[in-house]
């Protein structure tokens, strides 16, 4: 057989399986010493069975490979006597092993990703109640504000800002005297600096006798910029100042961002 038949017959491809009766493996022997092109093809199927022994379960299945190819080799260069020696079946079942093991351990690669896909869906799925829950309580939280402002148990209040000290500024106060309920919008206050909270004072005019009613944080908020506060005296007037964190025994008059009176 010229090397062109001898490449195109397939039979080096079960030479190297180690499926060809031993005469037909000597005359691919004698090719594979006598063409380099077909010791060259020989080559290519032998580093093509190496590469994928290595992508299915690398390493231990590439050197396996390596020796059943080099035992292959070795005793296919022998005499035919040798050659009619080999146990092709058992090279055969290393190689289905070979090829089983590595089924395997796809298989277990495909479980521990897929394991992995369900775990990320699970932190998505908690992430989105979580969202669903700040939804809903946001949402429960816009209605009161609504339910505040439609209804006629509170009377709404504008207070102007301190002209000596913020006279841009200004607060809306929603009030239910009956039940001392006060809602501040603050969005007409600046930001406070770092380290300075806002509170808010109910004030009785004569004499003058401040009560703070809280402060206006994080705890109070019931919306953005809306502030809610129960349980005050009844007032004459609101004042808000900037006073140091966790608020202030009497208000400092030299930081009244807020003053305004209410009226019956």
């Amino acid at each position: 057989m010229d090397p062109e038949e001898i490449i195109a017959s397939g039979q080096l491809e079960m030479y190297v399986c180690g499926a060809l009766p031993p005469d037909e493996a000597q005359i691919v022997q004698q090719g594979v010493n006598t063409y380099p092109e077909v010791r060259r093809e020989l080559e290519l199927i032998e580093e093509s069975l190496l590469l994928l022994a290595e992508t299915v379960s690398p390493p231990v299945q590439a050197m396996t490979w390596t020796e059943i190819l080099n035992e292959i080799r070795n005793n296919n260069s022998t005499a035919n006597d040798k050659i009619r020696s080999l146990n092709w079946a058992a090279i055969t079942g290393w190689a289905a092993a070979i090829l089983f093991m590595g089924g395997i351990m796809w298989m277990l690669k495909q479980n521990s990703d897929l394991n992995n896909s369900i775990q990320v869906t699970t932190t998505e799925n908690t992430i989105l109640r979580e969202e669903k829950a700040n939804t809903e309580t946001q949402l429960a939280e816009n209605n009161e504000v609504l339910e505040v402002l439609r209804s006629k148990d509170y009377q709404a209040y504008t207070l102007p800002g301190n002209q000596a000290v913020a006279p841009e500024a200004f607060a809306k106060v929603y009030l239910n005297k009956k039940e001392s309920i006060a809602y501040i919008d603050t969005k007409g206050l600046p930001t406070p600096p770092r380290g300075k909270v806002y509170q808010v004072w109910s004030l009785k005019m004569e004499p003058l006798t401040p009560t703070s009613v809280g402060l206006i944080s994080a705890e109070s908020e019931i919306g953005e910029g809306i502030y809610k506060f129960v349980n005050f005296p009844d007032p004459e007037a609101f004042g808000i100042t900037l006073e140091p964190e966790g608020g202030s025994e009497t208000p400092t008059m030299s930081q009244l961002y807020i003053l305004g009176m209410i009226t019956i």
